[in-house]
């Protein structure tokens, strides 16, 4: 079955930058802070992936275990040793922010002598590399095109379950929608947001670690798709958990076959202006729908349109 390469890069981006628009809704709604440094767990994903299965020849599947917890454990750093002491200290909102830039920035720096490191002593390229060798096929097409959507959904109907059909999912939601409340109730509110942090920077490291199974991987490609996951996340609707993966989905399609299309519209010197995508859709999503598309009530914006219509 031959597919157009461009669909695989559009259905493999998108689906990853659902997960990373989840892990950046999670913890907005913990903390209520943006992550400025959420972006570079997936680079921390796809440094771990190419070392993985370029130094230590694991299967990269498998290597997306380990990884989630790589992810997971640089996330509660953060939360930990600077965003709670920080709230603790009734930091303004803004000293908070900055404080997210500033671990992105470490981050991005000791990715970058990592990588070095890792070139010079291993002589394994880690800057603009591919490791699509390393990869499976599945039914004639590569592993991770079929991989990215089929995590994407099962994370999806996983978090859903855990959320609606469990006691701890029912104590996280409580803890997130009205914390004092669920305080009162028992449940013990910092251990829930230990959990979503957690599980945030988890699922951005798997979801860097299977783009660095197709698309080119450095240490610093999550700091330059970071506008896209909080574009993602904007369109479908930074409070809604399910609203961030619509918004992944939208936005992922959106992005890598509109600028194919720019491309052969206007010319090939348009893909460089891909970054204005998402800061466009960001725009009209504030402008009409500040909420997000999630929190737009559809049935009745049909039904008004459809009376329009009859008149």
């Amino acid at each position: 079955m031959i597919i157009d390469p461009i669909i695989r890069d559009a259905v493999i981006f998108a689906s990853m930058l659902s997960l990373l628009t989840l892990g950046l809704t999670l913890t907005y709604l913990t903390t209520k802070v943006p992550n400025f440094a959420h972006g570079s767990f997936a680079s921390i994903g796809m440094m771990s992936m190419l070392t993985f299965t370029q130094l230590f020849g694991l299967n990269p599947y498998l290597s997306v275990i380990p990884i989630f917890f790589i992810g997971g454990g640089v996330a509660l750093m953060l939360y930990l040793f600077v965003l709670r002491p920080l709230i603790s200290r009734e930091a303004s909102f803004v000293s908070q922010m900055v404080a997210t830039i500033a671990f992105e920035l470490i981050l991005v720096a000791v990715l970058n002598i990592y990588a070095d490191y890792f070139t010079q002593t291993f002589k394994i390229q880690s800057r603009g590399f591919l490791i699509r060798r390393a990869d499976v096929r599945i039914f004639d097409q590569p592993g991770v095109f079929i991989a990215a959507p089929t995590l994407a959904i099962a994370g999806v109907l996983i978090l859903f379950m855990v959320l609606n059909k469990t006691r701890f999912g029912v104590g996280l939601r409580a803890a997130i929608e009205n914390p004092p409340l669920a305080g009162s109730l028992g449940i013990n509110v910092k251990r829930m947001y230990t959990y979503s942090w957690f599980i945030a920077g988890g699922l951005g490291s798997v979801a860097g670690s299977l783009l660095a199974l197709w698309f080119q991987g450095s240490p610093v490609y999550g700091s330059t798709i970071l506008i896209s996951i909080f574009a993602a996340a904007i369109v479908g609707g930074l409070q809604n958990i399910y609203g961030a993966v619509l918004g992944g989905y939208l936005l992922g399609f959106v992005e890598i076959l509109g600028t194919r299309q720019l491309g052969l519209w206007i010319g090939p010197w348009m893909t460089v202006y891909r970054p204005l995508i998402p800061i466009l859709a960001m725009a009209i999503t504030l402008l009409f729908a500040p909420r997000g598309l999630a929190a737009v009530k559809w049935r009745g914006l049909f039904r008004s349109f459809g009376k329009g219509v009859g008149a």
